[in-house]
């Protein structure tokens, strides 16, 4: 099922997510409706804040960003109780979009290495680094559970350029092909 995708200005996406537990009703259900919704918005990421869920829970597939080229595999996986335990290596800029704040693409600065500690979707613990592409994405979803999103990483400058068009968001101004979810 395609879930509406909360936008910029809802008070869940400033909100730090709670924890998963193993026994949680219809974590899988969401799991799947997280994928079906992540890829009815072309999206290559999408965290449970974004669908109305305070989870640490988040989802990503890099193939439709990674070209055939590239010596980067892409990457579909579940992340669960994330907590990151190093963000490390060269900082980069990269022009990041999100879902939650639609047409609106900025340039980000990042660190290219993460080291996280997280469940899967059968809640089997891993601890992974990940660099390049996949740990810009990673960073990103990550920002959602803790109450972020990567305007929040913009200089004061830029955002304060960027209000009218984060005003028409939060207000519901700002139309997309997919549902939305104003604020509460």
């Amino acid at each position: 099922m395609i879930l509406p995708i909360t936008v910029y200005g809802n008070p869940i996406l400033k909100k730090e997510a709670d924890w998963v537990d193993e026994n949680q009703e219809g974590i899988q259900e969401l799991i799947a409706n997280m994928f079906e919704t992540m890829y009815h918005a072309n999206g290559v990421g999408l965290a449970a804040p974004q669908v109305d869920y305070s989870l640490n829970l988040f989802i990503i597939d890099t193939a439709p960003m990674i070209d055939e080229e590239s010596e980067e595999k892409p990457l579909k996986a579940v992340f669960i109780n994330a907590e990151i335990i190093e963000i490390s290596g060269e900082e980069t800029s990269f022009n990041e979009g999100c879902l939650s704040v639609p047409d609106i693409n900025e340039n980000v600065i990042r660190k290219s290495t993460v080291k996280i500690s997280y469940q899967d979707e059968n809640f089997v613990e891993h601890t992974k680094t990940f660099d390049g592409m996949l740990a810009r994405v990673i960073q990103h979803e990550y920002d959602h559970i803790i109450g972020k999103t990567f305007i929040d990483r913009l200089p004061n400058i830029k955002k304060m350029l960027l209000k009218g068009k984060l005003n028409d968001i939060s207000t519901g101004k700002k139309k997309t092909f997919y549902n939305t979810k104003l604020n509460k």
